[in-house]
């Protein structure tokens, strides 16, 4: 029983597999195998050392290159958050929300407005999510900054009432935000299948609750319980994925309001399960069957998962990325047009094929075509780029994107982890007769492949000018968000990421 691994509902069929019942409950079961389980809920329980993570985040030794990297982060979350303001479904979303309380303290991004903090987490977390184009963790296949940012700020704003005066240094905001990081990413490593549930709101969840928890001082012991109510409400499918459906990042949105709730039920005293991550119902049982945390747990105190973060050059699913760049590097080194390419072939682990072969059609909705290879790689062939007005209707029902789009191919190469989204393969031939291949082994904007300061600053300005934020407004974002770690209070930044400079 020592190193227990199958899942408590495996073994209990294994038990009685001809008539596949169980002589004893789960419970019954679990209380007689807990003392051998590779966890039970004890001091170095798997959710206590997440817990004790987020109490001590102002402990942690960040060195410059780590506050630097996480103020670009932030920076990054805060821009495409407000970009999201002017997203394809943030008008439908803000008719919505009003039924579920108005005349809070807590303010939308580029929109402002005041709701309550639940509710201005949603719709946050929501924004950041809602045009793929926020952070992401490859390894574990995490968007982690939308609810964990998101739930932070209807925190800090409900604490101060809804003013600039938020009580909360930059740097101590920075410590926060890279523990629940850590504890987001250390739950989504955890994970040794592909994705069933949508890990990016799953396990940001638990991040979210740890950002909660640390701006409201909780203490060890409500720390814990706020994963507990976290996980109780914890949602996310991979089946608004595998749609294209515009409830997919609204999952995100879920979570950090759940995050905010769950928080709210521990300072009303209502008690929450504990052993959430290890117990017979808990995450690595239900959500992520034989995921293994231990070593991620060994690593919380010396590794800073912010610095392992990805940004996204292009508002697209991560899985266009490598095939984005090449398409643009080969049309560079080799000058050719889209209107010589015969065909596009991408070869791929089969994480690609099954988030973004997605064969485009004009009926296609904006959410949609963000995962899809096919009209993102058109997109590039044409217009050397992709960029937020690229989804518009008027794009959408473009007849030289379409046609080029039918030409573009993803096949699966084989690789059999079944997270790896590299190497990757592309082949363009011309019309005529040459064929020009590249093999993607890491991606733009990944540690490995960074962006510079120019292509960060770039993407943020795009941002905020999508969303019609003034230059003056831009610049000042810009300016107070590089120096973060310096402001003594983190209010006048956001000041900038309230604006709603033409609505």
């Amino acid at each position: 029983m020592q190193n227990l691994r199958l899942p408590v509902r495996t073994i209990l069929l294994m038990l009685d597999p001809a008539k596949s019942t169980c002589p004893i409950s789960p419970i019954e079961w679990y209380n007689l195998c807990k003392p051998h389980c590779r966890k039970s809920m004890s001091t170095d329980s798997s959710v206590v050392a997440l817990a004790k993570h987020a109490v001590n985040a102002q402990k942690l030794s960040l060195n410059k290159d780590t506050t630097e990297r996480a103020s670009m982060i932030l920076l990054d979350a805060l821009a495409v958050g407000i970009a999201g303001s002017n997203a394809t479904y943030a008008d439908a979303v803000h008719r919505a929300a009003p039924a579920w309380g108005m005349g809070g303290p807590c303010r939308v991004l580029g929109r402002g407005d005041g709701f309550p903090a639940q509710t201005a987490a949603f719709i946050n977390g929501y924004q950041i999510h809602g045009q793929e184009f926020d952070c992401v963790h490859e390894g574990a296949v995490v968007h982690p900054m939308a609810g964990i940012l998101a739930t932070a700020l209807a925190e800090v704003e409900q604490r101060s009432g809804g003013t600039d005066n938020t009580g909360t240094a930059g740097r101590h905001f920075i410590k926060s935000i890279c523990a629940a990081v850590d504890i987001a990413i250390a739950v989504g490593l955890s994970s040794t299948q592909g994705l069933w549930f949508f890990r990016p709101a799953t396990a940001s969840a638990f991040g979210a609750a740890a950002m909660a928890a640390q701006l409201r001082s909780f203490t060890l012991e409500q720390t814990i319980q706020a994963f507990g109510h976290v996980y109780s409400q914890m949602c996310g499918t991979m089946q608004a994925h595998t749609e294209g459906t515009a409830v997919l990042p609204m999952q995100i949105g879920f979570n950090a309001r759940n995050a905010v709730i769950a928080a709210d039920l521990v300072e009303a005293g209502i008690s929450a399960p504990e052993d959430v991550i290890d117990g017979p119902y808990g995450y690595l049982q239900l959500f992520e069957p034989e995921g293994n945390i231990a070593p991620l747990i060994d690593a919380l105190a010396d590794t800073r998962r912010i610095t392992e973060l990805s940004y996204k050059p292009y508002p697209t699913g991560r899985a266009t990325h490598g095939g984005l760049d090449a398409i643009q590097a080969l049309q560079k080194q080799h000058g050719f047009s889209a209107r010589e390419v015969a065909s596009v072939t991408l070869s791929a682990p089969p994480l690609i094929p099954r988030l973004v072969n997605r064969p485009f059609s004009s009926e296609m909705a904006p959410n949609t075509a963000r995962l899809s290879m096919q009209y993102t790689g058109a997109v590039a062939l044409l217009r050397g780029t992709v960029g937020l007005f690229d989804f518009s209707t008027d794009s959408l029902h473009d007849a030289e994107i379409a046609e080029l789009a039918n030409r573009i191919t993803v096949t699966d190469d084989g690789t059999t982890d079944p997270n790896a989204l590299q190497p990757q393969q592309i082949t363009i031939a011309l019309t005529n007769g040459e064929q020009v291949s590249d093999t993607i082994v890491e991606v733009y904007g990944s540690p490995a492949k960074p962006m510079d300061e120019a292509a960060h600053l770039a993407k943020i300005k795009h941002c905020c000018e999508f969303a019609g934020l003034t230059d003056e407004t831009t610049s000042s974002l810009i300016e107070n968000g590089l120096q973060l770690d310096r402001r003594l209070d983190i209010g006048r930044w956001l000041s900038d990421a309230w604006r709603a400079d033409t609505r």
